[in-house]
């Protein structure tokens, strides 16, 4: 009898969060199948996105393990512990393939497993360490590491071209090493929305006349919420009632109610705060609109969440955005930055019901079903049984 696959996951930490939840849905899609041995390692730390390991099935058909020293900022004795760990732990496993995500567990784990002599190792871009508004020589330190962590690594995963692009650019590695394989999800939860949406509306004092703008972000730096306030005052002024809700939490949570009030917009923005991703299908489903306004994502999953919801999008023309936003077809792609633009969006679909209902009854055939988790699974499976040489079940 042929022995199974064993492979091992590893991410930085388990917060809930896109990279997160796609390297759960893949663990858990993997194990599910009888030819592989799924092993899922990641560090302790938390956060205020929440806490992912929690929702994992129980119980679970593949292994944890929680590495004590794998954190996400950098520190030298933990980093170096944190290696030294994961390559007795890849030397005593024997994997056959080693998958990594996020830049820290991207670069200590495929180090780790290539000193082990592991003979597949894959790193999946969920989005690209450096950017233009870093410090240049953290910058260029990060795209040296990638650059590195690059040469022993069979094959890359992006999440969108736009990543591919962006990394084949900065010379990490050369094209034919690099593949698209976006992230899944559950797309049935969003294409059939919850039955009490009035009920959902009245929670957060919404009333069944409001037209509500959503956005889904943590309230952090490079997510764009300032934007859609500078937008909101042109909005609100031709329709005073407008509602601009804000799902998520974040360090900036004070300085944007501060931006509101200073705009005399506070009676038109709701803080929706952190809330479980069971909850976000319910959350979309009581938008009009969904406004994504971030300046760096590999390819955010609020905008295949919000077009499988039917709803109209709005986003910056920033990275993978427009692989699925299709402009003037499913919703709008606006100039980064462009604040007019942005509310003149706003304003087009709240004057117009009939073309905001036009553009969301097109997202569907966006995405799917290339963004539903069995696909992206499907699709890492062909991956790895290319590699290690296997074109057949076992």
């Amino acid at each position: 009898m042929t022995s199974k696959i064993k492979v091992c996951h590893v991410i930085t930490r388990l917060i809930i969060g896109g990279a997160q939840e796609n390297t759960l849905f893949t663990v858990e899609g993997l194990s599910q199948k009888n030819d592989f041995d799924v092993t899922l390692v990641y560090g302790p730390e938390k956060g205020p996105e929440g806490d992912l390991s929690l929702k994992m099935k129980s119980p679970a058909r593949f292994r944890t393990r929680v590495e004590p020293f794998l954190r996400r900022n950098i520190h030298p004795l933990y980093d170096a512990m944190a290696f030294l760990r994961l390559l007795i732990f890849f030397r005593k496993e024997h994997f056959q393939i080693v998958h990594t995500h996020s830049s820290k567990a991207g670069i200590l784990a495929r180090l780790a497993a290539f000193c082990a002599g592991v003979p597949v190792i894959v790193h999946t871009i969920h989005g690209l360490p450096f950017h233009a508004f870093q410090n240049i020589w953290v910058n260029r330190l990060y795209r040296w590491l990638e650059r590195v962590s690059a040469l022993w690594t069979q094959r890359i995963i992006a999440v969108a071209d736009a990543m591919t692009r962006q990394a084949v650019q900065a010379r990490v590695a050369p094209q034919e090493k690099f593949m698209t394989i976006h992230s899944g999800m559950d797309l049935d939860v969003f294409i059939h929305p919850p039955r009490d949406v009035q009920m959902i509306r009245e929670k957060w004092g919404l009333s069944p006349t409001d037209w509500v703008v959503g956005k889904i972000a943590r309230l952090f730096y490079l997510k764009g919420h300032e934007y859609l306030i500078q937008a909101a005052s042109k909005v609100v002024n031709e329709f005073p009632k407008v509602k601009f809700l804000l799902v998520g939490d974040g360090i900036l949570k004070d300085d944007l109610k501060k931006k509101i009030a200073e705009s005399g917009l506070e009676k038109n923005f709701i803080f929706a705060g952190l809330v479980s991703p069971e909850q976000i299908p319910s959350m979309i489903a009581i938008m009009d609109v969904v406004v994504h306004v971030s300046l760096r994502e590999g390819l955010a999953k609020v905008l295949p969440q919000s077009l499988a919801s039917g709803k109209p999008v709005i986003a910056f023309d920033l990275d993978g955005a427009n692989e699925v936003v299709r402009d003037g077809v499913n919703g709008f792609l606006i100039r980064p930055f462009d604040i007019s633009s942005l509310s003149e969006a706003i304003l087009k679909l709240k004057r117009d019901p009939g073309l905001s209902r036009r553009l969301g009854q097109r997202g569907l055939e966006t995405v799917d079903p290339y963004f539903r988790k069995e696909y992206m699974v499907g699709r890492i499976e062909e991956v790895y049984r290319g590699l290690i040489g296997i074109d057949d079940r076992i």
